[in-house]
Order: structure tokens, then C-alpha cells, then sequence
């Protein structure tokens, strides 16, 4: 049960992260958070009251609605705890159940020869990697990335999904949909830039303390520091023009503890590794809040992808959703 609240508790602090305070759902649901809020002995505090370091959830009888009041992370403190341990400074998400440590993140050196060759190469690694190998359920797939090898537009998102690790490609569920059309609207196409993310393979839930395994919940630090040297390597080969942070998970994976919201780096141009890097909104943010306002916001930052790109910009797409 612990692990349950847990993943619902780190869940709701990503979705503040990405600018959401309300999350609709149904009653059945919020009676059986109060039936596991009583079964701990716990009592249900209004939005905004003291809570522990997730902040409380507020269950009102009848409501239509949850409320979540999330503490921000203390960017410092995570820095300091991720340099203790030799991470990378990400903020290490509430851990929803035991997960198994892992090694020292691999030393990828690509072989000589033709982009072709080099991603054929670290394609194999990874997939042949042990670590990666038994993180891949019996059936499904490791996401390595894909796209142009050549792409001047190189987008990282945080870890596959239940439809991405089922067909091996990412950004495969409706998430990926509504991608492929804001890369149209871009004049682009998935075949035009490169798609990676953090961690190639999807981070589940593990069994212990009732949690459901089938469950998802975003990478830990100590995933995306392991699967860096991947992603570093992706873009050693590709060599893109810049870099497009797809959510709040995404960006801090690439710029540390450096902020507590996502809007609060939204739409700046900052660095990775030498290279340009624009935060933006995950598809899932418009999937969950479709307004024309929401729909403008991203899409201004895809212009500002486009004019850096030196793509080409109409008229008609400045004017997209205004």
C-alpha cells in the first residue's frame, strides 16, 4: 500500500512540475485513496496545509477534482545529496519500491566508420548491454531512439511508455500522435529529426509492497546517470544543430537540479553539451490541457526551434493558434 501512495504522490509532484494543480478523477477513485488514507491512520488535510516532503493531497467528500499541494524540491539540497553519491545532480524521485542499484554507468568508445555503422554499433551495445538486457521484460523491446542520423532537431524525452517499449520505437502511444503532428506543423517529420530519451528502457514498478507492476513512474538519477554515456554517444553521431527537452522530467535529466518548475525554464534557450537546448512542454501536457493558450505557449517555443534550426517559417505557422 505504501508503494501505492508513493507512485500516486511522485506522479502528482510531476504533473506540478509541469505547471498542472488539478488532476480530474473519478469518485471511485478518491474513496479508494480515503479508504487507504484511513487504513494508515492518516487524516486528509486541506490544499496548502503542512504536510511531509510531498506536501499533502487533499480528498474533499464529493469532490470532482484532486487538489495537490507539492512542496517544490530544494534544488540545492538535491545537488548536494546527488554529489554525495556521485550522481549527476538530478533530484532523485520518491522511490515508489525497492529498486536493484546498478553498476557504474558503461564507457561507450564508437567505432570508426559512417554514421550508419557507428548507430548499428551502439544500438547493439545497448541492446546486448546486461543491465539494459534484464530491464526488458520477456516480449517487449529497449527504445534506443530513432530517426534522421543526420537531423539538425535532436528530441530527448524521459523514459518510454507501455506502447513504446511494446514496439521498440519511441514515442509510439498518442503522445507520439500528437508529436508527429506539431512536427508537421513544424514542416518536419519524425523521419527528419532524431527522438531519444533518458533511459531506453521503461522503468516499472517493482512487485513488492502491492504495487502493481505494470505500473510506470519516471527514471531514477541513478538510471539516467547509467544511460547517459548512451544518449551522449547518440549525439556524438548525430550531431544536431540543437537539443528539445520534452517535460520536466526530460530537461532535468539534462540540466541537473537547476529549477523546481518546469515553466520556470520553459521556452530559454540554454546549453547541453556544448549544444543549444530549448525546454519545452511533453505532448502529454496538451493531451491533459488542450486549450488554444496551452496549444500557443508550445507552440511558440517550437518557433523559436524552427528560426534557431534556420528552417523556413510562414506567415500562416507564426500565426498557429492566436
Amino acid at each position: 500500500m505504501q508503494a501505492i501512495l508513493n507512485a500516486i504522490t511522485e506522479e502528482l509532484a510531476r504533473l506540478k512540475a509541469d505547471g498542472e494543480m488539478t488532476v480530474p478523477v473519478s469518485e471511485a477513485t478518491l474513496d479508494a485513496l480515503r479508504a487507504m488514507v484511513r487504513a494508515r491512520g492518516a487524516v486528509a488535510q486541506p490544499a496548502g496545509a503542512e504536510g511531509g516532503a510531498a506536501g499533502p493531497i487533499a480528498v474533499s467528500p464529493g469532490a470532482a477534482v484532486l487538489s495537490v499541494a507539492v512542496a517544490p524540491v530544494n534544488p540545492l539540497r538535491a545537488e548536494r545529496e546527488a554529489a554525495a553519491k556521485g550522481r549527476m545532480g538530478v533530484p532523485v524521485p520518491a522511490p515508489v519500491a525497492a529498486i536493484p542499484s546498478l553498476p557504474p554507468p558503461p564507457v561507450v568508445i564508437l567505432p570508426d566508420g559512417d554514421k550508419a555503422a557507428r548507430w548499428a554499433a551502439l544500438t547493439t551495445l545497448m541492446r546486448e548491454h546486461p543491465v539494459c538486457a534484464a530491464r526488458v521484460r520477456p516480449g517487449l523491446k529497449l527504445v534506443p531512439g530513432a530517426g534522421a542520423l543526420d537531423a539538425k532537431v535532436f528530441l530527448v524525452g524521459d523514459a518510454p511508455g507501455e506502447e513504446e517499449e511494446a514496439a521498440g520505437e519511441p514515442f509510439a502511444g498518442p503522445a507520439g500522435e500528437l508529436l508527429t503532428k506539431m512536427l508537421k506543423g513544424m514542416g518536419l517529420s519524425r523521419e527528419t529529426v532524431h527522438i531519444s530519451y533518458l533511459v531506453c528502457w521503461r522503468p516499472t514498478v517493482s512487485a513488492e509492497a502491492g504495487a502493481d507492476p505494470s505500473g510506470s513512474r519516471p527514471p531514477s538519477a541513478e538510471e539516467i546517470a547509467f544511460c547517459r554515456p548512451f544518449l551522449q554517444a547518440a549525439l556524438e553521431i548525430v550531431q544536431p544543430k540543437l537539443v528539445v527537452a520534452l517535460g520536466a522530467t526530460a530537461a532535468q535529466g539534462l540540466l541537473g537540479a537547476s529549477f523546481t518548475t518546469l515553466p520556470e525554464v520553459r521556452g530559454r534557450w540554454l546549453e547541453f553539451g556544448g549544444r543549444p537546448l530549448l525546454v519545452t512542454y511533453h505532448p502529454n501536457y496538451l493531451l491533459r490541457s488542450a486549450s488554444n493558450r496551452s496549444k500557443r505557449a508550445v507552440w511558440e517555443d517550437l518557433l523559436k526551434v524552427m528560426e534557431r534550426a534556420g528552417l523556413p517559417i510562414s506567415e500562416r505557422q507564426r500565426g498557429f493558434f492566436l
